[in-house]
């Protein structure tokens, strides 16, 4: 399984549903980077995502995006094998 990293904050909905997705699609781990408790990983994410809103989810070197990138990706059926590669 690819490694799942998710840039987050403590209370954001969209941040819960995609863990949520995720561990039912059978992601033991998600490492998670806070950005609502170390201003310079936001300034990182925004550097490399060119997005501001959380989460930013990466599964192993690709971008995914955000919880609606995700929920899309599962529902077009990428999401499985993109974990699994």
């Amino acid at each position: 399984m690819q490694h799942v990293k998710m840039y987050t904050t403590q209370v954001c909905p969209y941040c819960i549903r995609a863990k949520a997705l995720l561990k039912q699609r059978g992601v033991a781990q998600i490492e998670e980077i806070r950005i609502d408790t170390d201003p310079a990983q936001r300034d990182h994410m925004m550097a490399i995502t060119g997005r501001r809103t959380v989460p930013q989810i990466f599964i192993g070197e690709t971008h995914v995006g955000g919880c609606d990138d995700l929920m899309a990706l599962d529902s077009a059926g990428k999401l499985l094998p993109l974990l699994g590669a």
